[in-house]
């Protein structure tokens, strides 16, 4: 609904997610569907390309650039984002779930639950937001919330994580049930306290399966030749793909076991699972880290689970669609809060803390870039951070000068680049006539030109200023810098 679609489309790609995109994935706990940070995408787009059918088409078309991008193992990229820019995605994550559920948790549904944004579809904002929902406080919403929050708390006491009950009945479900239990049953139903409508799960309840599959949208073929088409589809490809490399990362971080997949071959499944849901009317699938993240906490061991629930989510929309629609929103809202506190915790931030700046900087820049804008841009901004420490970082330890009474060592690492030469050349000009200095280059494996160039001009001036210049060498070495004055230490 916050794409501007209809829920059938979103329930399509939610079913082809779990059941295709499951079967065909490696990873064990990663959960696809229709993503929230694709939302703003998909609104523009459907209005962009005037008909849904048009947008399926471009849905189909960016599930074929994802399995191409898979087959020439772009998946990698996923690989060089920063720990603690994936952390402090999570982290984000889990605030999002806390403040954008509390409303729901108090009774005000006006926002789509899965509304990442931060400037909401209602004019608000997240923290505005809250304000405005506390204004309009609902005691038996709120009541719900509570009680399904205390199933959840009851099931992370020892002793009932250890039993065989909570071994086949998750935490999440049973809250699910008191949810239902309390609203429908603790009091009638027209009670003035029930909570009816907005604020209960509604899914569309279809007659029969013939009426259920005539309901789809299917492409139109004809919109091929449209260029919008085309530019939608890549632009649909590589957002989510960006984002399903992201939380395949962030799914491994969190798994008790430490997995790791193939980010080529999720690539590839999550391409399917798009051309697919495009073939039959769907939304843009993508992994999600929420679900994803729900899955963990509730105790999911294998893909099994994924699979699963894309098929019940298929039966429940086709057999008893109605038992669903008595969720509360309110219990729902209780258990993504808890699933935001576990993903969130103090310690977590503490940890970062204890790693430096160079570590926590990109954590709280990541996190606060996501809350304040989207999750998509947050994690840009994040990345960028995240690289921006890292050079720094790279910088600081590829190069080091010691000076000691006019008496200088210049070593280098492993690895010199030409990012390196702007330092280089400062510690040079620190350096005054008449010293003495070491040069030590023998851990080096890796030494740009540029750098080769900058200690031959200082060597080249080094007589003029009455610089005595000696240089650690090997075999090696003794071919990369001329020293005019043959102070060679073997």
């Amino acid at each position: 609904m916050a794409s501007e679609a209809q829920p059938i489309n979103g329930l399509i790609a939610g079913i082809i997610g779990g059941i295709v995109v499951g079967i065909i994935s490696g990873s064990q706990l990663s959960v696809s569907g229709p993503a929230a940070g694709l939302a703003t995408i998909v609104a523009a787009s459907i209005h962009r390309l005037d008909t849904f059918e048009a947008f399926a088409l471009a849905v189909m078309v960016s599930g074929l650039l994802q399995i191409a991008l898979g087959a020439i193992k772009a998946g990698v990229i996923g690989r060089y984002i920063p720990n603690s820019v994936i952390k402090g995605m999570l982290a984000a994550i889990g605030i999002l779930l806390i403040l954008k559920q509390l409303p729901h948790a108090v009774g005000y549904d006006a926002d789509p639950e899965g509304d990442e944004a931060f400037f909401q579809p209602d004019g608000e904002n997240t923290f505005s937001e809250i304000l405005v929902a506390l204004n309009r406080f609902s005691p038996f919403a709120f009541v719900i919330a509570l009680a399904s929050a205390a199933v959840l708390l009851v099931f992370e006491l020892k002793a009932i994580k250890k039993s065989l009950f909570a071994k086949y009945i998750p935490g999440p479900l049973l809250a699910v049930v008191a949810g239902i239990l309390i609203n429908e049953f603790l009091l009638p139903e027209a009670h003035i306290l029930s909570l009816r409508d907005e604020h209960l799960v509604q899914l569309p309840i279809f007659d029969s399966a013939s009426t259920f599959f005539g309901s789809l949208q299917t492409p139109d073929w004809y919109a091929i030749f449209n260029y919008k088409v085309w530019l939608t589809a890549v632009t649909l490809a590589i957002v989510a793909s960006l984002e399903t490399l992201l939380s395949l990362e962030a799914v491994e971080k969190i798994d008790p076991e430490k997995r790791i997949t193939s980010p080529n071959r999720e690539l590839v499944a999550q391409g399917t699972g798009n051309f697919l849901s495009g073939l039959l009317g769907g939304l843009p699938i993508t992994s999600v880290i929420v679900r994803s993240a729900a899955n963990v906490n509730a105790g999911a061991k294998t893909k099994l689970s994924t699979i699963l629930h894309g098929g019940l989510l298929m039966i429940s929309l086709l057999l008893f669609p109605n038992v669903l629609n008595m969720i509360p929103k309110a219990a729902l809202a209780s258990i993504l809060i808890f699933t935001g506190y576990k993903l969130a915790k103090i310690s977590l931030f503490k940890e970062y803390y204890r790693k430096g700046m160079d570590q926590f900087l990109p954590f709280i820049i990541t996190i606060v870039a996501i809350v304040l804008t989207d999750l998509l841009i947050g994690i840009i901004i994040g990345i960028l951070a995240g690289l921006f420490f890292v050079l720094k970082s790279n910088f600081r330890s590829a190069l080091v000068m010691v000076n000691d009474n006019e008496k200088y060592l210049i070593r280098f690492s492993r690895e010199v680049s030409f990012l390196n030469k702007s330092s280089l050349m400062n510690y040079l000009e620190q350096i005054p006539d008449g010293a003495s200095v070491l040069i030590d280059p023998l851990r080096n494996e890796f030494m740009d030109h540029d750098i080769i160039d900058t200690v031959n001009d200082f060597l080249a001036s080094s007589e003029a200023r009455n610089i005595r210049v000696y240089i650690k060498r090997d075999g090696h070495q003794r071919e990369i810098f001329v020293d005019p004055y043959r102070n060679i230490i073997e």
